[in-house]
């Protein structure tokens, strides 16, 4: 059960975890797009977890490589509307888990992300999702997350 009187920042925060400036598109797209209350996501990777789960990291550092995909996807959507408190759902997520060919794992390392939403949003936070094992990842990044949310107007 999440504190109703605390921000989503707040509740980050309390995490012991922060929100970091949004990272830098790699390419010609921008982090975020926004259509009517929708807002889509840009994929976001993860500088500090590099190489594939089964191989290089353990389960644990793939949850904990989830849950910063999601930091840095929450920082880029806040410098979209301003505030994390606007958000009215999140709709859904796909996760793309760079993994050896007999890691079947995904769903337990995407806990992660999905563990950190509820943490933060409650019940708002509950959201389809997929995931999935790749052969490799831009900069050979652990984790990608792309993100779907309802927004309040």
């Amino acid at each position: 059960m999440i504190e109703q009187t605390l921000t989503p920042e707040q509740r980050i925060r309390k995490l012991g975890l922060e929100l970091s400036n949004p990272r830098q598109p790699i390419g010609n797209y921008v982090p975020c797009v926004r259509t009517g209350n929708l807002i889509f996501t840009a994929g976001q990777g993860v500088d500090q977890y590099k190489g594939k789960l089964g191989r290089d990291l353990t389960l644990e550092e793939g949850y904990l490589a989830s849950r910063q995909s999601m930091l840095n996807l929450l920082s880029a959507v806040k410098a979209e509307i301003g505030e994390l408190s606007k958000v009215k759902r999140v709709v859904k997520i796909l996760g793309f888990v760079n993994s050896t060919e007999v890691f079947t794992d995904q769903p337990k390392v995407m806990n992660g992300a999905s563990d950190l939403l509820v943490a933060v949003f409650g019940d708002k936070g509950r959201h389809g999702r997929s995931a999935v094992g790749m052969a490799q990842l831009p900069n050979n990044t652990a984790i990608e997350i792309e993100m779907i949310l309802e927004i309040e107007e």
